[in-house]
C-alpha cells in the first residue's frame, strides 16, 4: 500500500473525523480519545443535539442533574437521545447556590450510579459567574464523604488561579476554569491568567477550559495553550447550524493539540529570514 504524504494526509483525516488522539486523557478510570466535551442544553430541538454530539467527536457530554429521570418509566428524556454506549455523562449540579445544595445533588449522583459530577455553584443569575467560596465549600464537604475513587470531582471555576490551587488542594480532580462569562462567546478574556492557572496547577489534574467559547479559533487557542480539553454548550446549540459548529469544534480542538505538541515557534517583535544568507 502506498505510504507517501497522501496516504498521511488520509490517516490525518480519519483521526480528525473520529476526534481521535494519540495522547489520550485520563480522567480517573475513563480514558478519552477527544478531548472536546460538550452539552445539553439550548439546542433547537434534542434530534439536532444528538447529531451535533455525533459530529462533534465528543465521549462525554454534560447534562443538568435535574433533567436525569430517576426511574426508566415515562415518556422520553433527555437522557434518550444520548448515546451512552459511547458517550459517558457528567451530571452537573446546575441550580445549586451554596456548598450544602451541591452536596445533595452529589448523593443523588451517587445514589444513581455516577462515577463523574460536575460541580457548579453559581454566585447570582445575573452574570451566572461561580461562587468562589461556595464553590470551595462543595468540594470539601463532598470529599469529606466520597472519595475520587467514589466520585469523580470536575469543578467549574473563574479564572482566579488562587481559587484553582486551593480547589485542588480540597480534593478537585480536575479544575474548570470559565474563559469568559457563560455564553457569552468572548473566548478566553484573559489568557494571563489562564496561564498563570496552569503554572500554579502545575499538572495536578487536568485543566478543562469551559464557558466563553464562541468561535472554533477560541478552542484552538485554548489547545494551543495547553489545556488539557475545552467544554462548550453555547457555541454549538446556539449556532445557525449546530451539527456543522460541532463539526468545526471538533477539527479546531484536534489543530489547536496538534499545534500545541509540535511545539510552535516564539513569537518576536522582529522579522526572522526563513532562508539563510550566502551573501
Amino acid at each position: 500500500m502506498h505510504s507517501g504524504p497522501a496516504s498521511n494526509l488520509f490517516t490525518e483525516v480519519i483521526k480528525i473525523k473520529n476526534c481521535a488522539m494519540q495522547d489520550s486523557l485520563q480522567l480517573g478510570p475513563l480514558e478519552l480519545q477527544c478531548r472536546l466535551i460538550v452539552g445539553t442544553g439550548k439546542y433547537p430541538d434534542l434530534e439536532t443535539m444528538k447529531k451535533s454530539h455525533e459530529e462533534s467527536g465528543t465521549q462525554m457530554v454534560t447534562v443538568a442533574l435535574r433533567k436525569i429521570p430517576l426511574s426508566g418509566k415515562g415518556l422520553k428524556s433527555i437522557i434518550d437521545y444520548i448515546n451512552q454506549s459511547r458517550i459517558t455523562l457528567l451530571p452537573n449540579t446546575a441550580g445549586a447556590h451554596s456548598g450544602k445544595e451541591a452536596l445533595k445533588i452529589a448523593d443523588i449522583a451517587v445514589s444513581l450510579g455516577m462515577r463523574f459530577l460536575k460541580i457548579e455553584v453559581m454566585g447570582d443569575a445575573f452574570t451566572l459567574l461561580p461562587d468562589p467560596v461556595g464553590t470551595l465549600r462543595a468540594v470539601e464537604l463532598i470529599r469529606e464523604k466520597y472519595s475520587s475513587d467514589t466520585l469523580f470531582l470536575m469543578v467549574y471555576t473563574s479564572d482566579d488561579p488562587v481559587v484553582a490551587d486551593k480547589l485542588v488542594r480540597a480534593g478537585a480532580d480536575a479544575v474548570m476554569p470559565g474563559g469568559s462569562p457563560i455564553g457569552s462567546g468572548r473566548g478566553i478574556a484573559n489568557p494571563g491568567n489562564i496561564l498563570l492557572l496552569k503554572e500554579l496547577v502545575n499538572h495536578r489534574v487536568p485543566i478543562i477550559l469551559d464557558a466563553g467559547v464562541g468561535v472554533p479559533s477560541d478552542a484552538s487557542r485554548a489547545m494551543e495553550m495547553g489545556l488539557d480539553a475545552v467544554l462548550m454548550n453555547s457555541a454549538i446549540a446556539g449556532a445557525g447550524d449546530p451539527v456543522l459548529m460541532a463539526k468545526a469544534m471538533k477539527a479546531a480542538v484536534h489543530a489547536g493539540r496538534l499545534s500545541y505538541r509540535a511545539g510552535p515557534i516564539p513569537q518576536k517583535l522582529h522579522a526572522t529570514a526563513s532562508s539563510p544568507s550566502f551573501f
